[in-house]
């Protein structure tokens, strides 16, 4: 297993799911993920295989041994199973925040969303604060996913800014959610 120079503590438990470093095994699994929802993604074009080895090669790979890397990332893990992944990205160490991102298998999104991100998101904060000390974690969200809000809140994120008309997406500007949780420990 993979381990971050940044962290002390790298596997995260809650129960049946866990959180690890993100592993090589489920890169294919996480392109075909997103390849599947790049409607919500940032990302303009379907990933390739070659783009995914080149991009565990070269970023992900580098990722492990930096004191304050850019981006830490995960494989959710249900019974041992990757069934998602994300992380804390575009970190900002100086201003000690970051965005949250997260990806679960498609088939998971119609009937098990909410409680996916919530279970992630219950791991993720235990990084983020108790192992990082950041002070702030926060979504940037493509207004099209309302369930997303509902875990977001139920989890005492506040909806801190809608950046109106910000994308173009299925030819039509749409808004920009933005939830975020300050850390209170």
């Amino acid at each position: 297993m993979n381990s971050y120079s940044a962290l002390n503590k790298q596997i995260f438990i809650d129960g049946i799911h866990s959180i690890v470093p993100i592993r090589n095994e489920d890169r294919f699994d996480i392109m075909k993920w997103r390849n599947e929802q790049i409607y919500h993604l940032r990302q303009s074009v379907p990933l390739t295989v070659d783009d995914q080895e080149y991009y565990f090669s070269n970023v992900i790979k580098s990722l492990f041994a930096q004191e304050k890397p850019n981006q830490i990332l995960f494989s959710f893990l249900e019974n041992e199973k990757c069934i998602g992944y994300g992380g804390l990205v575009h970190i900002n160490w100086i201003d000690k925040n970051a965005e949250v991102s997260f990806v679960m298998k498609t088939e998971l999104e119609s009937e098990k969303f909410e409680y996916n991100w919530i279970k992630f998101l219950g791991l993720l904060e235990q990084v983020a604060f108790a192992e990082l000390s950041l002070h702030k974690i926060y979504t940037y969200a493509f207004d099209i996913r309302p369930l997303l809000y509902k875990a977001l809140e139920f989890l005492n994120f506040k909806k801190e800014a809608v950046l109106i008309e910000h994308c173009l997406y299925s030819e039509k500007f749409i808004d920009v959610v933005i939830h975020s949780k300050i850390n209170k420990r």
